[in-house]
């Protein structure tokens, strides 16, 4: 028998002690799994940073240069999940280990919150709901809900034409609408495979779209990417969607945007920083003096697109295999940091082998 294999989780996102982690793993795997949602409430003891193999983290805990640097035995750091903003893969890059993410779980179930968001608006389902809690009799009227419209032959604007944007694209299709891409990352060729138009600029994509769905990573580039002056591109009738990263978007400008009638309204899953504040300005916006969510113009929900039972097992069950893929075989699968990753750390050939 070789040495075992010890791999920690900081912010696991389920309440049972790793049993899917531990099925999938295998028997002579050590978990440490913490349930973490900052740097602040750090409970881990240097002992198991220090010599820990891999790393599985959600989407709660920051992996810092700080954080990387402790973790002086580890041999890869595996997402559990899509999106890796909170991870700083340079410093991961710099110090010899790899980050690889999970992209192949939970796309059907974004896309559907993505269409969700945009029918709860174009359908009225929480004004109404809203509206009949308030008053059920005063409050039985049809007309209520102000963004409620015909879709079919309207536009809808796919920012990002990844795997969770196709799912998105054709699904809106499926509606009878027309999709736009915008996608300046994506081989020539791929609109047509999906049955959509291609626009070169996102702001073409954002003056003809009634409805605009983001589906890109956080990067330099898209940080901030819509902001007042992209905003102000849109239709005043138009609806944006963010099931990808909060702070793709500027959300002060986004409030004032609504507050404005600058655009008419905003369906978000998504904040620049989870867990909010106290003192977020979404909250304010929730409130009752949140004028834009009081008049329907306003849905949040929080970070819960990706989620569901089965993509919560796959996510699990998939972010593992791909840690024990690289311990056990020394392969790597759904690189994210391979710009910055020269010298690998050596993995260790008396790891425990199934």
């Amino acid at each position: 028998m070789g040495t075992p294999i010890s791999i920690l989780t900081p912010d696991a996102q389920y309440t049972d002690d790793g049993i899917v982690e531990r099925e999938t793993s295998g028997s002579d795997v050590d978990w440490f799994i913490y349930r973490e949602r900052s740097v602040s409430e750090t409970r881990i003891s240097e002992d198991v940073l220090k010599t820990v193999d891999a790393v599985v983290v959600w989407h709660e805990r920051k992996v810092d240069a700080a954080f990387i640097d402790s973790l002086t035995n580890c041999k890869v750091i595996v997402r559990a999940g899509v999106g890796f903003d909170h991870i700083d893969i340079r410093a991961a890059g710099a110090a010899g280990l790899p980050v690889c993410n999970t992209p192949d779980y939970g796309t059907s179930e974004v896309a559907d919150h993505a269409i969700g968001l945009m029918l709860a608006f174009t359908r009225g389902v929480v004004t109404y709901h809203e509206a009949l809690r308030r008053d059920p009799l005063e409050n039985y009227d049809s007309t209520c809900a102000p963004l409620v419209r015909r879709i079919r032959g309207r536009v809808f604007g796919v920012v990002g034409l990844g795997r969770i944007g196709i799912a998105t694209a054709l699904r809106a299709k499926a509606f009878g609408m027309r999709v736009a891409v915008y996608d300046p990352y994506v081989s020539p060729g791929t609109e047509i495979a999906v049955g959509v138009e291609r626009v070169n600029t996102l702001n073409e994509l954002l003056a003809q779209s009634d409805v605009v769905s983001l589906h890109t990573p956080l990067t330099d580039e898209t940080l901030n990417m819509i902001d007042a002056v992209a905003l102000s591109k849109m239709k005043r009738d138009a609806i944006l969607i963010n099931t990808a990263r909060g702070a793709i978007i500027d959300i002060a400008a986004l409030l004032d945007a609504l507050d404005a009638g600058t655009i008419a309204g905003a369906g978000i899953d998504v904040l620049p920083v989870e867990p909010p504040s106290a003192n977020d300005l979404v909250f304010a916006a929730l409130g009752p003096l949140g004028r834009a969510a009081n008049d329907g113009r306003l849905i949040i929900t929080p970070h819960a697109a990706w989620s569901s039972p089965e993509s919560r097992q796959d996510a699990r069950r998939l972010s593992v295999e791909t840690a024990m893929f690289y311990l056990r075989e020394g392969r790597l699968r759904n690189l994210v940091n391979e710009p910055f990753l020269h010298n690998r750390r050596p993995l260790d050939t008396s790891l425990t082998h199934n």
